[in-house]
């Protein structure tokens, strides 16, 4: 048996993360960035950039021409990936080059329906434990449609992240939360990515709405864009979801060399904080 396969032996990275960090008493701090911006040659080294500085679950972008829940960073960080050629099926080769020195890190693709209708749904499964990574998040596949997803993913021990916003229903937070596994992340604010100020009272509010339907940890996402922010979101949840502002250092940094200086110091940064 290979070191890998000792390690997903063990279970899903994720639950043995977030069980990690209860045991600690500590909050998971999960980083974002696009397959492909900055270069596909590149990615794999942001990624462990982004571990070493403190991030303990990545959620990695699947570039697409129409990311509708981004805002302009973001959005701008998916044409530059697009532009350098990324695709799902790269996106699940970049996983399988990280997994060759990490076998810890929980890895998530985050992207929309378009790109696994085109793969197929099981081949999309199959693709992900093949590549090592440990769920996916489809930002725009709604809870009717995403049952046979789930128990495709469900089959090879992978979990389906759901996102929550504050306008979701009681009774549909019952139904996402019916079928979501690993996380539930929490759409910290109405609109897209990178926007509006946080309303701290507004996400407490709604994750102990949610805590009455699901055991699953509650990560907070949308409007991060340091520790203190990190921090406060997290306060109430159990980790912090932080994205365009990594986006926005790759895509401002003049080379591959800057891009992982700048993200290593906002998630150093992130990380002290929600040590503190």
């Amino acid at each position: 048996m290979t070191e890998e396969n000792k390690e997903t032996a063990q279970g899903n990275r994720i639950d043995r993360r977030f069980a990690k960090l209860r045991g600690e008493g500590r909050k998971a701090l999960v980083t974002y960035i696009v397959a492909g911006d900055g270069g596909l040659e590149n990615t794999v080294d942001l990624m462990h950039q982004l571990v070493a500085s403190g991030s303990d679950l990545i959620e990695l972008g699947v570039p697409f021409s129409d990311p509708m829940a981004e805002g302009p960073v973001i959005q701008k960080g998916h044409e530059r990936a697009l532009a350098n050629k990324a695709s799902l099926r790269k996106c699940l080769q970049l996983v399988k080059e990280f997994r060759s020195k990490d076998v810890e890190t929980p890895v998530i693709l985050m992207g929309y329906a378009n790109p696994i209708e085109k793969m197929g749904v099981e081949a999309f499964a199959d693709g992900l434990k093949a590549a090592g990574a440990d769920g996916a998040l489809t930002v725009d596949l709604p809870a009717e449609e995403a049952g046979s997803l789930s128990e495709l993913l469900s089959a090879r021990d992978l979990r389906n992240i759901f996102l929550l916003t504050p306008t979701t229903s009681d009774a549909r937070i019952a139904q996402i939360t019916g079928l979501a596994s690993g996380f539930v992340y929490y759409v910290s604010l109405k609109g897209v990515t990178g926007a509006g100020h946080l309303d701290l009272d507004s996400v407490r509010d709604n994750l102990a709405r949610i805590r009455q339907h699901t055991d699953l940890p509650l990560c907070v996402g949308f409007g991060i864009k340091d520790g203190a922010s990190a921090k406060a979101v997290s306060a109430d949840g159990d980790g912090a979801v932080v994205g365009s502002v990594l986006v926005s250092a790759v895509g401002e940094a003049g080379d591959a060399a800057a891009a992982k200086d700048r993200i290593g110091a906002m998630v150093s940064e992130m990380r002290v904080a929600l040590d503190a």
